[in-house]
């Protein structure tokens, strides 16, 4: 063992974060990887479409939406911790069946879609930083990917999701190498600018849809029961002496996670509103068109950093979006689930990761435009999100599902408001 004491000539050497930096993600979990997941490609074109459209202006929903966000991804996340199953047994166990197989044949068609427009954009960014066929590099990043998630252990393969993160940080360097006006984006941030027209509320539920996405509660909540299996824990209904510890974990994990994800969806809106809305460019149907963009304005590193982003956040989250589906299709139809399982042990559940993916690359080859369909696939999301959160508030509060340990109120009173927002931003699209 060392000598705890540090030598004299160490005593004024700079404490570097890069040394700290494996021992902080490892102290992060399905928190920060789902948060991370939610700024996917499709995600970034969503953010990029708006910033160009409405610039500075919609920057408040992000920040609006961050204890929204956190509440009800807490909120799944202990569902998990607590019950020690997802959200699929857990709507199979104690609702009506007829309730389970809309939310689950909804998810897997907005899971597949935001496949397809993943996987094309990242085959688009990687031809326009090194060229070659779109097709090559789309069937590429999807073998990448199945490869990772069905062979990799899952000790693993959560390190190189925690790893794959840092991806997103390319979003800051593009903000700082873009002329921002810093008067307007704080204004846009903390003051609401949108009209209350079908475009500017179709825009606010695709925000809110891509913000707070029902995949990302099927992922996190599963996530919690796989490492409840992987440390050999007991759920917390069963074993509630745990539960200080484990739920002030997840509180943690819960709020750095998805404050990355605001933050960061936050910096592509003012990057985004700072070049291109600025310029008068104003309709941006993909993240790739937008990084094309930003190279006559803020130069070509910044268009190479936002392309190279797209493609480290596409392989962080097609993972998350094939694996949700896979978690809540086996659930529901009582499969061995879970990425601990090796192959052979969870054939169906791994059948679906592969199946979801091919989808997704057979939507990518198609005629559709898949970052069009995705755009309303948001919108599906942020529909299917408000009944969805109204049915695990109900579980979360379920005494015959979560033991001692329902919702406390404070959790609830947000949990409750994230709810109501969602329901009546849906409600408003259509009535406008």
């Amino acid at each position: 063992m060392e000598d705890a004491t540090p030598a004299k000539s160490d005593t004024t050497k700079p404490v570097r974060f890069t040394a700290h930096l494996p021992s902080i993600l490892g102290k992060l979990g399905p928190g920060l990887v789902t948060g991370a997941a939610d700024d996917d490609p499709s995600g970034i074109a969503t953010y990029s479409q708006v910033g160009a459209q409405y610039g500075y202006a919609i920057g408040w929903t992000l920040v609006f939406s961050y204890p929204l966000m956190a509440a009800i991804q807490e909120i799944a996340a202990r569902i998990g911790c607590t019950t020690g199953h997802g959200i699929a047994t857990n709507l199979r166990r104690h609702y009506p069946r007829w309730i389970l197989d809309i939310v689950v044949i909804t998810l897997l068609i907005a899971n597949v879609i935001n496949l397809g427009a993943d996987i094309a954009a990242m085959g688009e960014a990687a031809k326009m930083l090194v060229g070659g066929p779109t097709q090559v590099w789309i069937v590429a990043v999807a073998i990448l990917s199945l490869a990772a998630e069905i062979w990799l252990s899952y000790a693993r393969y959560a390190s190189v999701l925690k790893w794959l993160t840092l991806s997103l940080f390319a979003y800051v360097a593009t903000v700082l190498v873009s002329h921002v006006d810093l008067k307007a984006a704080f204004v846009g941030a903390v003051v609401p600018q949108l009209g209350l027209g079908p475009a500017a509320m179709t825009a606010l539920v695709a925000v809110l849809g891509t913000t707070i996405s029902p995949y990302l509660f099927f992922w996190q909540s599963s996530q919690e029961v796989e490492e409840l299996e992987r440390r050999n824990h007991k759920p917390l209904y069963i074993a509630p002496r745990a539960a200080g510890a484990e739920l002030a974990r997840i509180r943690t994990d819960t709020l750095i996670g998805m404050g990355f994800s605001n933050l960061i969806a936050l910096f592509i809106v003012v990057a985004t509103a700072a070049t291109l809305h600025s310029h008068g460019i104003r309709n941006i149907d993909t993240g790739v068109q937008a990084a094309q963009a930003l190279a006559p304005i803020a130069g070509r590193f910044a268009s190479a950093i936002f392309a190279v982003g797209i493609i480290g956040t596409g392989l962080l989250a097609l993972p998350v979006l094939a694996g949700s589906a896979a978690y809540a299709v086996g659930e529901t139809f009582r499969w061995n689930t879970g990425l601990e399982r090796k192959p052979r042990q969870a054939r169906a559940f791994y059948g679906v990761i592969a199946g979801a993916t091919l989808l997704g690359v057979a939507l990518a080859f198609s005629p559709i435009s898949p970052m069009k369909a995705l755009y309303w696939s948001a919108v599906v999301n942020g529909v299917l999100a408000g009944p969805l959160m109204l049915i695990m508030m109900l579980i979360a509060s379920n005494p015959r599902a979560m033991g001692r340990l329902t919702l406390p109120r404070g959790l609830k009173i947000v949990g409750w408001i994230a709810t109501v927002a969602m329901c009546a931003a849906a409600v408003g699209m259509f009535v406008s």
